[in-house]
């Protein structure tokens, strides 16, 4: 069901908006519906697992102690010397 919305926003932004949804073929309505929807919608906690991630799953064995942003740091400061 679609209902009718009034907002007041700056002019400049409409103005920006409407060139950017007619520069994407998009209407201003659905872009505004769109960006809506993202904020709002419930994000699934359960995330899927590709079949290619799960198959690399284990591949790296890495000690418990490894500290990830030590080595990190060290791989950008050879990096970027």
């Amino acid at each position: 069901m679609e209902t009718k919305l009034t907002l007041r926003l700056d002019k400049k932004i409409i103005d920006r908006a409407k060139d950017y949804a007619q520069n994407h073929n998009i209407s201003l309505s659905k872009m505004v519906e769109s960006f809506l929807d993202s904020l709002t919608k419930k994000k699934s906690k359960d995330i899927e697992i590709t079949p290619l991630v799960e198959s690399l799953s284990g591949v790296v064995k890495l000690p418990k102690d490894f500290d990830f942003k030590k080595e990190y740091a060290n791989y950008l400061t050879e990096k970027y010397k």
